[in-house]
């Protein structure tokens, strides 16, 4: 299944160089971003028009909804946090009764709620975030686009960036290196039959 134009399905998140989100006890600290790609991730996030969210992305991400007073307004992290609120959210879980904020309980699986956002007007992207919901989408051939932000730490185990056992055939279309020596990487999904 591929995305219709302008509505592409893209998963970005911290990794390390061994290929996990997250630490052997779940700690994600080493992905903090400085300024500079702080206000990367910013004008990424401007783009997205729905962030489909797993249950423990959700809940890490209710920080932005209420900023801190210690981010100075017009700072990279209360920008982050401005849009973040502005941004839809649906959520999959099985154990939340109800989401706050911008959020939605997704009422249906995946694939189908993926198909449905692409059949609606407009054309900013979505946005996939964790790993246990992105894998369930790889292993479906839902994702346009793999924009992995590859950290210099290696963490030895965790949760996965992507799932093990996929084959994917990928086109690099943008890199990009930081001053905290992070590296993004942007592909685009090459489907079998695909222009």
């Amino acid at each position: 299944m591929s995305g219709a134009p302008g509505r592409r399905l893209i998963y970005s998140l911290a990794v390390s160089l061994d290929g996990y989100v997250a630490g052997p006890a779940g700690e994600i600290d080493w992905a903090a971003p400085d300024e500079q790609l702080h206000r990367f991730h910013n004008e990424q996030m401007r783009a997205i028009d729905v962030q489909l969210c797993g249950r423990r992305l959700y809940e890490t991400m209710l920080y932005w909804e209420t900023p801190s007073d210690d981010e100075a307004p017009g700072g990279p992290e209360h920008e982050f946090a401005e849009i973040w609120q502005s941004v839809p959210k649906l959520v999959f879980s099985s154990t939340l009764a109800r989401v706050q904020g911008n959020a939605t309980l997704a009422g249906e699986e995946l694939a189908d709620e993926i198909v449905r956002l692409r059949r609606q007007p407009g054309g900013g992207d979505l946005a996939l975030g964790g790993a246990e919901l992105a894998a369930s989408a790889i292993e479906r051939d839902l994702v346009d686009e793999y924009r992995p932000f590859v950290n210099p730490v290696v963490l030895g185990g965790g949760t996965p960036y992507l799932p093990p056992g996929v084959r994917l055939d990928l086109e690099l279309l943008e890199t990009r290196t930081f001053g905290s020596r992070v590296v993004y990487l942007r592909y685009r999904r090459v489907r079998p039959g695909a222009s």
